[in-house]
């Protein structure tokens, strides 16, 4: 019998509406914790989440643990809780909403300096128009191109995809130089 491996710890991060709940329901295994309540702010959506989403996911025989942040200024503090541990970062932003870039840099830019863990970030929404590639994406947050990715939060294997992204990096950090 395998000894089982212990869970790596993903956190799905990024401003509101940019896709975190709908990523973590399209890839988990299991049935997602989820704590949306109706929106009290103008959010652009009914409802939002307030603590957390939590899904799990095996890749191979290792386990995965995808807990997804709220996207409010407001529940900052869940950030930090939620990233302690992390092994990785999935950081989302919905290409076609530009106006929300500045809040996201800065929120990628608060969990990384506390958290420096591999991370690649998800273009979603791909199918709106006016939508921003990953390439742009990448340029304005000025980080490597190879760490954008376009990306629909909807779609299992997208999903999965922006996952195998973050493994590979982690590979690539356990590597000797």
């Amino acid at each position: 019998m395998k000894p089982s491996l212990p869970p790596l710890k993903i956190v799905i991060a990024g401003p509101v509406g940019a896709g975190k709940s709908t990523f973590i329901r399209s890839v988990s295994e299991t049935p997602v914790v989820s704590t949306e309540e109706l929106a009290t702010e103008k959010i652009r959506k009914q409802t939002t989440t307030v603590a957390l989403d939590f899904g799990t996911i095996a890749f191979d025989d290792q386990p995965i643990h995808l807990f997804g942040t709220p996207g409010q200024d407001r529940f900052e503090f869940m950030w930090e809780i939620l990233c302690e541990g992390a092994t990785g970062i999935v950081f989302l932003v919905a290409g076609d909403r530009p106006d929300h870039f500045r809040t996201a840099r800065n929120i990628l830019e608060y969990i990384t300096s506390r958290f420096p863990v591999p991370f690649v970030i998800g273009v979603t929404r791909q199918d709106a128009p006016r939508t921003w590639t990953a390439g742009e994406v990448a340029d304005y947050f000025q980080i490597d191109p190879i760490l954008a990715l376009g990306l629909d939060a909807r779609v299992e294997k997208d999903c999965q995809r922006a996952l195998y992204h973050i493994f590979a990096l982690l590979q690539q950090k356990d590597e000797p130089v």
